[in-house]
């Protein structure tokens, strides 16, 4: 057993100004300094007043879109779709099982380093039939962190690949998977009967009204709102994360409340796509459970959490539209979401939950205790926070601000030759 003392600990519930945590791979306990077991550790670790916090979860990436960093291709759009068209369709459509790996490794250590340590991605790719493995084993693997992963099923590509590898991957590692779909826009009537027969109750990982063009292609295609259509079709199973959801209607909500899915949003991308900012202020007063995404952008989910504050306040015209405490149940819905698929228990310094933690040097210049702890966090640390340690199940992924598995780091640099080979398919087209 481990031992870390006096460290200032924060678990979103309760704060210890000088405290002490006892840990293997899960946590053993946590108090008080005045209360510390003398005996013999593994080892002891003093933080002489560092901050310790629960780490992070992504609830909606896009792992591959690592290797589009600085890669210059013709652009001009004019709407989303030619955003999808000109960019990411042309990325993902080349990318095969081993450029998907090495992404994961490097698009993991970034989150690593970010204090993210669990990820649920929304994968595409030109080779279907065995991606989503290639992912988990890069998670498992080398990172030591949490995913779930699912293919985003679309008209673009094969259609029954697409649907065999969600089945035959969420069938393999239940809980660790759900059933992709891109977006209502690119997902004919015949393909979404498909995925309703195929789907067997795992929920959907979808795209959902991220434009106004996902929204205006239904209703003139099919007569009706993309949320009814799916709807219609049964998909909407409990636990489905509907992603985006900037052009939703009040219909739409009810019936995502009703159906116990989850809203995730990503408003940092959202900006940068210039797709609106969705109505998180109105999702909450509808009861619907939200989470936080990246889409595929910045590692850093602390940031990603500071906009969501920052942006509800500007959809809503107050100040007062999101507060602390609704950003606050964003993560923790995320700790538990994650937890229960994959049956952990994650985000608490309490006896039984994952040793997933970061060691944060922050100094408060005023008070800091459990009634503005929050506080502290969103305004003092989230806008650069960087930890010096992260930990996945009781061990030392990152220290000193660098990663730790020497495996790891030879992987990363293994990563850059097929970036560069990507990158060449790309461009050849």
């Amino acid at each position: 057993m481990k031992a870390i003392i006096n460290a200032r600990i924060y678990d979103y519930k309760n704060y210890i100004e000088c405290g002490y945590l006892l840990f293997d791979d899960k946590i053993v306990k946590c108090g008080p300094m005045s209360e510390f077991p003398k005996g013999e550790y593994q080892s002891v670790e003093d933080y002489k007043g560092d901050l310790l916090l629960p780490t992070f979860v992504c609830a909606h990436a896009h792992i591959y879109s690592i290797f589009a960093r600085g890669l210059a291709l013709p652009f001009n759009p004019k709407n989303f779709q030619q955003i999808l068209d000109q960019m990411w369709w042309k990325i993902d459509a080349k990318l095969v099982n081993q450029e998907t790996y090495y992404s994961a490794i490097c698009a993991g250590e970034e989150f690593l380093l970010n204090g993210v340590t669990s990820v649920i991605d929304h994968h595409a790719s030109g080779e279907i039939i065995g991606s989503l493995k290639s992912l988990r084993k890069a998670f498992v693997g080398p990172l030591k962190m949490h995913g779930i992963f699912c293919f985003e099923t679309s008209d673009r590509y094969n259609v029954s690949d697409c649907i065999k590898e969600n089945k035959n991957f969420a069938k393999r590692y239940p809980g660790e998977g759900l059933f992709g779909l891109h977006a209502s826009m690119s997902l004919s009537n015949a393909t979404l009967r498909r995925v309703a027969k195929a789907q067997n109750g795992v929920p959907l990982h979808v795209h959902v009204a991220e434009a106004l063009d996902d929204e205006s292609d239904s209703e003139e295609k099919y007569k009706k709102p993309i949320i009814k259509r799916f709807d219609d079709f049964g998909l909407l199973v409990p636990n489905s994360l509907i992603v985006h959801g900037v052009h939703l209607n009040d219909e739409e909500l009810q019936i995502i409340k009703e159906r116990g899915c989850y809203m995730v949003v990503n408003t940092t991308s959202n900006m940068n796509n210039a797709v609106g900012l969705p109505n998180v202020r109105k999702y909450l007063d509808y009861g619907i459970p939200v989470m936080v995404g990246n889409d595929g952008l910045s590692s850093n989910m602390a940031n990603e959490y500071n906009n969501v504050l920052y942006t509800g306040h500007l959809k809503s015209e107050s100040p007062l539209g999101i507060g602390l405490g609704d950003v606050h149940q964003m993560i923790e819905n995320s700790y538990k979401y994650v937890g229960d698929r994959l049956g952990l228990k994650l985000g608490k310094f309490e006896k039984g939950y994952e040793a997933d933690f970061m060691r944060v040097k922050y100094t408060p210049f005023t008070k800091m205790d459990a009634s503005n702890a929050l506080g502290h966090l969103f305004y003092g640390l989230f806008p650069a926070l960087k930890p010096s340690d992260v930990y996945t199940a009781g061990t030392k992924r990152v220290k000193d601000y660098k990663i730790t598995s020497k495996k790891l780091i030879n992987e990363v640099i293994e990563a850059r030759k097929f970036a560069s080979n990507l990158w060449s398919k790309v461009k050849e087209e």
